[in-house]
């Protein structure tokens, strides 16, 4: 037996999304199916089916309606979880087979934008770190308010009181700062902060100063007044990637 069409495309998006739960557009509904349909049945203690799919058993399967979503979601990010929106992009009627899908927004802790999500009196950061030898580039940004803040600190303690005095919604950093002598699980459970390590080519130097300079439609790092701070942009750079 074979996965049916649809259940094919399914899975090659969800390839492409690893590390979050897929709301998949189906009709009036969002579907999630197998580990994230597991996932979320339980989070979110929703009824958990199951769909014909080509295997001999049904994929499990879960679903909420779309206009709902930004409730859902919201409650999936406060308990930690990335989320990837894949919408259908063409009118289901003049489609000719499979609907054409794409993901159209990926929601983490620190981007989400949802008003009943915030808190008025406080901002919403998202924190970005590297750590490149015996230095870490930190930058902070509020996507609710446009903020934007960097700096660098030369030991591991500089990093921590960054840490606690912007209290960050979500860490996002390179490879090399999780075997660094931080400890990340306290981070987590005391400060209750999401942190996802990425790819090191997220935080590639021509990749990260090409983003961070568009974004501030800035020819070099001299017109931002940030020369002096070459790390802090890496970190910059990769919140805009």
């Amino acid at each position: 037996m074979s996965l049916s069409p649809m259940m094919q495309e399914y899975l090659r998006t969800k390839e492409e999304y690893k590390d979050c739960i897929l709301f998949y557009r189906l009709g009036d509904f969002y579907e999630m199916f197998f580990e994230d349909a597991l996932t979320v049945s339980k989070e979110l203690e929703l009824t958990l089916t199951g769909k014909d799919c080509g295997l001999e058993e049904r994929a499990p399967m879960c679903g909420i309606p779309f206009h709902a979503a930004d409730t859902y979601i919201s409650r999936l990010i406060e308990k930690g979880h990335k989320v990837a929106v894949c919408e259908q992009v063409e009118d289901p009627r003049k489609a000719k087979g499979l609907v054409r899908r794409e993901v159209i927004r990926i929601v983490t802790p620190g981007t989400i934008l949802d008003p009943g999500a915030l808190e008025e009196s406080r901002n919403h950061y998202i924190m970005s770190v590297i750590s490149v030898e015996n230095r870490y580039g930190i930058a902070v940004a509020d996507i609710s308010t446009g903020d934007c803040l960097v700096t660098e600190a030369g030991q591991e303690r500089g990093l921590g009181d960054e840490i606690v005095r912007y209290a960050p919604a979500e860490i996002i950093c390179n490879e090399a700062l999780m075997v660094k002598g931080i400890d990340m699980e306290d981070l987590r459970d005391r400060l209750n902060i999401c942190i996802f390590p990425l790819d090191n080519s997220f935080f590639d130097e021509e990749r990260c100063l090409k983003s961070l300079l568009e974004h501030f439609k800035k020819n070099s790092l001299e017109e931002l007044g940030l020369a002096k701070l070459p790390t802090a942009c890496l970190a910059a750079g990769a919140l805009f990637i």
